[in-house]
């Protein structure tokens, strides 16, 4: 008799260096789940076929990596709330015959956020938010959600502008030239960027204007602690990475797909992080 178990992938184009895998099989050892979790490397003209016949490859769900969350917006049969609000999808599951897509990214966003800093929410009011790509997105989501006041800025202000106003509370559009001014007044200092992460350019920030019981988070994690974080830490900031981030957002998914919530643990973190300190280094 075959014996078919739980099966998961990532799906991306590349995707040899994704840890999903070291995460999820973490998960699956510790916790005592049968289950598989195994990378697919799918490119764009593959996507659709793949992703469509998920199921009668033996998958229950995927997550869904670059270059491929859009693609996967428009391909499911529904779309969970947040990721009709996002307007990307990063994981997929099935309920009864329909292929679901849902985002975790901003339940990672705030779950590592509220697991760092307990209660910042409590006398947070006005967040300042760079970049104005698809992390960038989760993160507005995510803090207007908590109603906080967002003001966004990114180099290329139209693409500011245009992730402004798929929200309906919209978040305010500045210019960096705005930026000493904006900090004088924030609580809460994001960097959804790439600049920093190693071999990018680097996040070039005067943090003089930003009162010292700011905080400041940083969604690059690899290095694992950017030179925006050490800044930010010298100066008495309390400061949150970006690693926990990747742990957190894994966690409904895996649920959905394994029938077992799992839990963020140091031992987990500990696991990742030797990892990326190892030969690896990427993302």
């Amino acid at each position: 008799m075959t014996v078919t178990i739980p099966r998961a992938c990532v799906i991306g184009h590349p995707v040899a260096h994704s840890r999903s895998p070291l995460l999820h099989g973490y998960w699956l050892r510790t916790l005592g789940v049968t289950g598989a979790y195994e990378r697919a490397e799918v490119t764009a003209s593959e996507f659709a076929d793949f992703l469509l016949g998920l199921r009668q490859r033996g998958y229950v769900g995927a997550n869904i990596t670059v270059p491929h969350k859009q693609a996967a917006f428009s391909l499911v049969d529904r779309r969970d709330d947040t990721a009709q609000a996002i307007g990307a999808v990063n994981a997929v599951w099935y309920e009864n015959d329909q292929l679901v897509g849902g985002n975790t990214d901003v339940y990672g966003f705030l779950a590592h956020l509220d697991a760092s800093i307990p209660g910042w929410d409590a006398s947070a009011r006005r967040a300042v938010l760079l970049g104005a790509g698809g992390a960038a997105r989760a993160a507005v989501h995510g803090l207007l959600g908590r109603a906080l006041d967002v003001a966004l800025i990114n180099r290329t202000i139209s693409h500011a502008r245009d992730l402004a106003a798929h929200f309906t509370m919209r978040p305010s559009v500045h210019t960096f030239d705005e930026l000493p001014q904006l900090l004088e007044r924030a609580d809460l200092l994001v960097n959804a960027t790439s600049l920093g992460m190693a071999g990018k350019p680097a996040l070039a920030l005067d943090l003089a204007p930003l009162k010292q019981a700011a905080i400041v988070y940083d969604i690059v994690y690899v290095p694992l602690e950017t030179e925006l974080l050490k800044f930010a830490r010298r100066r008495g900031h309390r400061t949150v990475d970006g690693l926990g981030m990747l742990l957190h957002q894994a966690v409904p998914a895996f649920g959905r797909w394994f029938g077992v919530t799992p839990r963020v643990t140091p031992e987990l973190r500990s696991l990742i992080e030797a990892d990326i300190r190892g030969p690896i280094g990427a993302a």
